[in-house]
């Protein structure tokens, strides 16, 4: 038999339809009694749940409630975990080895065949792309892959099967796009280019953890409508890991929510949300972020701005195709002509699509890209020279998006955290250091856990024992513990749930109206520029399309694309 052609690449070759013609009692699957431990110490504490057969189910509870923890423990992903309890699917050709016909059980099928389930039958989404995709091959390659090995794809047929993908989730210019490595694409880029290579063979079951956080207001409608559509096609079911209550509003069937290990309600999603029963339920329902910023005049002519730009232009070389690339490079222009000052005390918010050039701004903002046009900050213009630089960045501190690939995976908490005091502050002793170490953990929440046990050995560990929302609120800490004037935010809550989404800006917060700190916060989330910003920035394919204060762009936006911004939001 021949291998498939492009349109097979797309579509895999067995029928779901006729695949899914099972009992409609039976679901697709059940989880019954679950439980997984550590070293002996349970996290995920006996739960059950049910999804069947094109069903959209949504888990949601606060970072380390679970939810990952459980979603990939259903294909045994979960290094050193202990698991028990039954996970039963209706895997495609799988030999039943249970009472519920035509379902295997996931937590005790030989690694073989669970091999062959993974990526074909059932697709996952992780949280962080940078961490998922290989940093040394092209994302094309990478969903071509995929193709190839679950397939039996040609290597032509499943490039352009993976470029069509790509088109798929919403990536402009595919073609390019699929040339390119993962460090060339932005987050959301990065983020939608998982989902084409988790939709490659159209799975029964989609595990998404977080697909739609590192994606702004407009993306992420499209990926919505995207799973839905594939999801009514194919039959498709979807187990989503969110914290995004508006999403679980919009996509999701029924929803489970976790706390310590424990789901402590499910149901239909219009009755929970309507009427929750559980203390938890409601908690994270009313976790809306709250503006509590000091309002007043942006500037005063004896007031310097903390950070000041004018006509800020950032390109990047690129070659040119055809002969004229023997004698010169053409530019990509990330950022056009930008102006802006952020007074003391103040919050600029800057928001766009994936690729508008946000976070180029920041780093062009932080030094860390070169730029032309005028750039000052805390007084003074960044430099090639090191030791000059250093003063300024004593003064202006950055959050990264992805804090797993911000936080070095070889160095402890204490090193983490404590780092910039050995740069800034050398004097310090150990004790010293350990004490601001201590209390900037404390800062960001995560004191707390630390004084009643909850983090055992807390300063000892390591990033990768944290979920992603902890690990956030450490790299929030590790910018905090030298006490700058200036803080750059580049999505600094995408990462965390609800309730400490809001916990994290009613800090931020405070510490500004304490210490005066001002912050240039990237962000693809309104809810968090109407909660944090004074000023207001609107990028768009890497120009400022408007600005002016959070209330004159939000409530009147005179921009079409602010307009579609506010209305997705």
């Amino acid at each position: 038999m021949g291998r498939p052609g492009a349109a097979a690449a797309f579509l895999c070759s067995i029928n779901l339809q006729t695949a899914l013609k099972n009992d409609a009692t039976h679901p697709l699957l059940e989880v019954k009694d679950l439980r997984v431990a550590f070293g002996g110490k349970e996290v995920v504490h006996g739960i059950n749940f049910s999804i069947a057969p094109g069903e959209k189910l949504a888990l949601v509870g606060e970072s380390g409630s679970g939810k990952t923890v459980t979603a990939l423990s259903l294909l045994r992903l979960v290094q050193n975990a202990e698991l028990a309890g039954h996970a039963l699917f209706a895997a495609r050709g799988a030999t039943p080895d249970s009472e519920q016909r035509g379902a295997v059980d996931l937590l005790a099928l030989p690694e073989r065949e669970l091999r062959g389930i993974r990526g074909r039958d059932i697709a996952m989404i992780f949280q962080e792309p940078m961490t998922a995709l290989n940093p040394l091959f092209s994302v094309g390659d990478q969903i071509a892959e995929v193709l190839q090995l679950k397939q039996g794809v040609s290597q032509a047929a499943s490039a352009q099967a993976a470029i069509k993908l790509l088109a798929d989730t919403g990536i402009p210019e595919a073609a390019r796009r699929a040339l390119a490595f993962p460090h060339q694409l932005s987050g959301g880029q990065r983020q939608r280019a998982m989902i084409a290579m988790a939709l490659a063979c159209q799975p029964k079951l989609l595990l998404a953890d977080e697909p739609t956080t590192a994606l702004d207001v407009t993306l992420r409608g499209q990926i919505l409508d995207l799973l839905g559509d594939l999801q009514r096609r194919n039959g498709m079911a979807v187990l989503m890991i969110t914290h995004d209550l508006n999403l679980v509003r919009r996509f999701a069937d029924r929803v489970a929510v976790m706390e310590n290990g424990h789901i402590v309600e499910q149901g239909i999603v219009a009755e929970v949300f309507a009427n929750p029963q559980h203390p938890y339920t409601r908690k994270l329902i009313d976790s809306k972020p709250v503006r509590n910023v000091a309002e007043g005049p942006a500037a005063t002519a004896a007031s310097e701005p903390v950070m000041r730009a004018s006509h800020l232009r950032v390109a990047y070389p690129v070659g040119i195709p055809g002969f004229r690339g023997w004698f010169k490079r053409g530019e990509f222009v990330a950022v056009k002509d930008a102006s802006f000052a952020i007074p003391r005390g103040k919050t600029l918010g800057v928001v766009g699509e994936s690729g508008s050039g946000k976070s180029t701004l920041a780093l062009a903002s932080l030094g860390l890209l070169p730029y032309s046009g005028q750039l000052q900050a805390a007084g003074d213009s960044w430099s090639r020279q090191v030791a000059r630089n250093r003063v300024i960045r004593s003064a202006v501190q950055v959050v990264f998006q992805d804090p797993f690939s911000s936080l070095s995976p070889r160095m402890t908490v204490e090193a983490i955290v404590g780092e910039g005091l050995l740069v800034h502050e050398p004097a310090l002793n150990p004790s010293q250091r350990r004490q601001r170490v201590e209390q900037s953990l404390d800062d960001v929440g995560m004191g707390e856990g630390l004084q009643a046990g909850q983090f055992s050995g807390l300063l000892q560990r390591y990033p990768h024992e944290f979920s992603g929302g902890q690990r956030q609120r450490l790299a929030i800490a590790r910018a905090l513990i030298i006490n700058p004037s200036l803080l750059v935010l580049d999505e600094p809550t995408s990462a965390l749930d609800v309730t400490i989404q809001k916990q994290v800006l009613a800090l931020l917060q405070r510490l500004q109206r304490e210490r005066g700190l001002s912050y240039l916060l990237i962000t693809h989330d309104v809810d968090v520029i109407r909660a944090m910003a004074h000023e207001v920035l609107v990028m768009k394919d890497g120009e400022v399309v408007e600005s002016g204060t959070v209330l004159d762009v939000l409530d009147a936006p005179r921009h079409p694309y602010t307009r579609v911004l506010v209305s997705q939001a």
